[in-house]
C-alpha cells in the first residue's frame, strides 16, 4: 500500500528535521558579555579574556563578548554595568583589589554591594619597572632618591586607590618619607602606564607581572622589585622585602554578576566559572601570566570583598591617603 502524499511530504519533513537536529551540540551553551573596567591590555583586560576562552572552552559558552570601559578603578564601568545590566543573567564585569580601593578612596554612588557576587579568580603580585637606559638599578637606588628628593621620583601605575597606588604609598612610609609629598602618575588602563614606562615618562613604573612581562623578556624594561612575600618560582627578580623594604601586597581579581540576578541564575553563573577554571584554557591562562589560582565563590566571596574593603580602608587611613 503507498503511503498519500501527504503522508510522504510529514515523514520527509520530520527525516529533514531530525538531520538538522543531529548536528546540533548535544548540550547548547550561553551567550555571555563581560564588562572590563579598564582599558585594553591590563590585568582586568588579561582576566576577562581569559575566563571568556575558558568559558567557551569548557562548553559553558557558545559565545562570548566584551567591553572595556577605563577609568577610575572600573568604577566608572560599574556604574554604567549596574544601570545597563540589571536583570541580565548572562553579563558579568571584572572587579578587583583595584577597584576596592577605588571605591573607598573615591566614595563612588555604585559599589560591588549594588552587584552580585560570583566568583574570586586568582591572585598575583606587582612588579617595579624602570626603562632599560635608567641609570637605577636596584630599588635601594630609588629609596635613596625618594629620600633626598621625594618629588624627583615620578612613579607611574593604575589608577588612585589601586594595589599599584598603595604600595608607592607603603614604601614611602616604610623609609620615612611623607605619603603625601610623593610623586604618583595615575593611568586609565595597563596598556597606558606601559606607553609611560617605556618612553621615560615616569621614573619607575608598577603593574602586574603578567602585564609587563612581555617588556622585561624583551628588554625593554628592567624588573627591579615585585611585591610578594618570596621569590616566585622561575622569575628572577628581588622582592622588596630582600632589599631591605619590609612591604609585601598582593592583588586579586575575580568576577561578579549583574544587579537583580536571582540566586538560581547566580548558582547558575557560579557553576558555570567554576567549571571553566578547571579548564585547560584557564590553566595555560594562570601559567602565561604567573597568576595563583584562588578560586572562592557566591557567600564566602562576598566576605571576602567585605573584609578586603575594610582592610584597605584602615590601610589608607593609617598611609594618610583619606
Amino acid at each position: 500500500m503507498t503511503q498519500a502524499p501527504s503522508k510522504r511530504r510529514w515523514f520527509a519533513a520530520l527525516a529533514a528535521f531530525a538531520a538538522i537536529a543531529a548536528s546540533w551540540p548535544a548540550q547548547a551553551g550561553e551567550n555571555y558579555k563581560i564588562t572590563i573596567g579598564a582599558n585594553p591590555g591590563g590585568g582586568y583586560d588579561q582576566t576577562g579574556r581569559g575566563i571568556g576562552k575558558a568559558l567557551q572552552e569548557s562548553g559553558a559558552a557558545d559565545a562570548v563578548t566584551y567591553e572595556n570601559k577605563g577609568g577610575a578603578g572600573g568604577t566608572i564601568a560599574l556604574a554604567q554595568f549596574s544601570n545597563a545590566a540589571k536583570g541580565e543573567p548572562n553579563s558579568m564585569i571584572v572587579v578587583g583589589a583595584i577597584m576596592v580601593g577605588a571605591i573607598v578612596q573615591n566614595k563612588p554612588p555604585v559599589t560591588l554591594a549594588n552587584a552580585t557576587p560570583i566568583a574570586r579568580l586568582l591572585a598575583e603580585y606587582n612588579v617595579f619597572v624602570v626603562p632599560a637606559a635608567s641609570p637605577i638599578k636596584s630599588m635601594k637606588d630609588v629609596v635613596e632618591q625618594m629620600k633626598k628628593d621625594p618629588a624627583s621620583v615620578k612613579w607611574g601605575g593604575g589608577s588612585k586607590g589601586s594595589v599599584d597606588h598603595v604600595s608607592v604609598a607603603m614604601i614611602a612610609r616604610e623609609i620615612g618619607v611623607d605619603v603625601a609629598k610623593m610623586n604618583y602618575v595615575p593611568f586609565r588602563g595597563g596598556g597606558e602606564a606601559v606607553i609611560a614606562m617605556l618612553g621615560g615618562h615616569v621614573t619607575v613604573g608598577t603593574s602586574g607581572l603578567a602585564e609587563l612581562d612581555e617588556f622585561i623578556k624583551a628588554g625593554k624594561l628592567r624588573p627591579i622589585a615585585i611585591t610578594s612575600p618570596n621569590r616566585l618560582k622561575g622569575v628572577d627578580i628581588a622582592t622588596l622585602k630582600e632589599q631591605g623594604v619590609n612591604v609585601e601586597i598582593g592583588n586579586w581579581r575575580g568576577v561578579y554578576g549583574a544587579p537583580g540576578t536571582t540566586p538560581e541564575q547566580q548558582k547558575k553563573l557560579i557553576e558555570a566559572v567554576a567549571k571553566a577554571t578547571k579548564s585547560k584554557a584557564w590553566a595555560e591562562t594562570l601559567e602565561k601570566n604567573n597568576w595563583t589560582a584562588a578560586l572562592l565563590t557566591g557567600g564566602e566571596f562576598a566576605k571576602f570583598v567585605d573584609d578586603d574593603h575594610a582592610r584597605v580602608r584602615a590601610l589608607m587611613f593609617k598611609l594618610g591617603m583619606l
